[in-house]
């Protein structure tokens, strides 16, 4: 089928006119025209024309506007705009950033941006990196050099031999830890059930206290940011006694690590630099768009023995290669949008938009203070859990400002508590997005 520069013009105009309607329509999404999106496949070719407005009319409503300013749901964060262009021009090379022979441009990207942002979150010198589909894939990627290291000081080759009669592990995690560094533990052999969860605080940091005994063969795993919370596990006390018994510390830290880039908050993040991996996410703060995790660890050698293959057909070059360092083989060239964002923002830039969301995030907090409800965490960034009474009234408050369309939060079940969860992540929200969502929070709330 030839190409049509049309259809591309096409998708601008239809993308720019969605994006200019995002701070009129309603957050919520309306699903009721997905049905024209199915049907049997047709037998011929459709004008790429005709399909991209299929998926614009029938899709486009269905969306949630979490690329506006008034989405507060999940620590979703917007997508900056040249972090967007770039994406468009990143699917337009078509490029395969497996190797660097495939795609100079997408291996160079990469680099340069592993390296900005591991600079930016004030990570070792020298670390291993790689750019993932997310947290889950960066957790992942940092707990399987976390687990070949351990592994091969006790004689054992996971890689070659599998977990079949290996020397057991001990992972050790917060009882709040998030569901998706379980799910890493769960694929890569070492058991979602199996882990050792330390109490937390009232905030849901783990408790330094309450600590088991480390050995050489412990995993041990911190959080930069409780995703309901936003509160910092006691980084300083956990490492010492880990590395004083040989332990690996690895920390998901997919939005919070990110406070080490404003002077501000850095005093938040910067003991976590003392772990051996760290996972984040690019599309959460600082907004680069999806899909666009990263993982880093101290160790380049442990990541690249744990992520490196070989294979006769593979013109393997001596810089770095992409594929050495990820779970992945073929894929896109995602380090085009955190490229294109970390540059277009700059040092300040990052900091700045840290500073602002964590801002908004007290100014909700205030009002709603002010208004008579329970604001139940200390709102140490950009995370405010608030409850309006009774479960049944927070559910109800939740519903109706879901439904009226003003603004988009979600909920949660925390330490006995249901609560409204207002995440502030985008680059997009300003202070008016913040009163009128406010507003409509208490409005629904009365």
């Amino acid at each position: 089928m030839p190409l049509h520069p049309s259809s591309l013009e096409e998708a601008s105009r239809r993308a720019t006119a969605y994006l200019e309607s995002l701070d009129t329509r309603e957050v919520a999404p309306d699903a009721r025209l997905l049905a024209a999106l199915g049907g049997d496949l047709p037998a011929g070719p459709t004008d790429p024309r005709a399909v991209i407005a299929l998926l614009d009319e029938a899709g486009s409503p269905a969306t949630v506007a979490n690329a506006g300013g008034r989405y507060f749901g999940f620590v979703n964060g917007g997508a900056l705009p040249a972090s967007l262009a770039a994406t468009w021009l990143a699917s337009a090379w078509n490029q395969n950033a497996a190797l660097r022979v495939m795609s100079p441009v997408a291996a160079t990207l990469e680099e340069l941006a592993l390296e900005w942002a591991r600079d930016l979150l004030g990570l070792p010198a020298g670390c291993g990196g790689a750019l993932t589909t997310g947290a889950t894939m960066a957790n992942l990627s940092g707990l399987a050099a976390a687990r070949h290291q351990l592994l091969s000081r006790a004689g054992w080759d996971a890689d070659a031999d599998g977990l079949f009669g290996a020397p057991p592990l001990q992972v050790v995690v917060g009882d709040e830890v998030h569901i998706s560094l379980l799910k890493a533990l769960g694929l890569l052999g070492l058991g979602r059930r199996r882990v050792v969860r330390v109490p937390t605080d009232a905030q849901g940091r783990l408790r330094a206290d309450s600590l088991p005994q480390f050995d050489a063969r412990t995993i041990v795993c911190l959080q930069a940011g409780n995703v309901n919370t936003g509160a910092f596990d006691p980084a300083r006390e956990v490492c010492r006694q880990a590395h004083d018994a040989g332990a690996w510390v690895h920390v998901d830290g997919a939005f919070g690590l990110w406070a080490a880039a404003s002077p501000r908050y850095r005093h938040l993040a910067s003991d976590f630099a003392e772990a051996d991996s760290w996972a984040t996410d690019g599309h959460k703060w600082p907004n680069t768009g999806y899909d666009c995790g990263l993982a880093f660890v101290r160790d380049a050698g442990a990541m690249r023995a744990a992520m490196s293959i070989t294979a006769a057909y593979l013109a393997i070059g001596e810089q770095r290669e992409p594929l050495h360092y990820s779970p992945e083989m073929s894929r896109r060239a995602r380090g085009a949008e955190l490229w294109a964002g970390l540059r277009s923002l700059g040092r300040n830039g990052v900091a700045d938009l840290i500073d602002r969301t964590c801002g908004y995030a007290r100014r909700f907090a205030a009002g709603l203070r002010a208004a008579g409800h329970q604001v139940l965490n200390d709102v140490v960034i950009n995370q405010v859990l608030v409850s309006f009474g009774s479960p049944g009234k927070t559910r109800a408050v939740i519903q109706r400002i879901q439904q009226e369309g003003v603004c988009w939060c979600g909920g949660t079940e925390w330490q006995g508590h249901t609560a409204m969860r207002i995440s502030v992540s985008s680059w997009a929200t300003t202070e008016s997005d913040v009163d009128a969502s406010l507003a409509a929070i208490l409005r629904a709330a009365g």
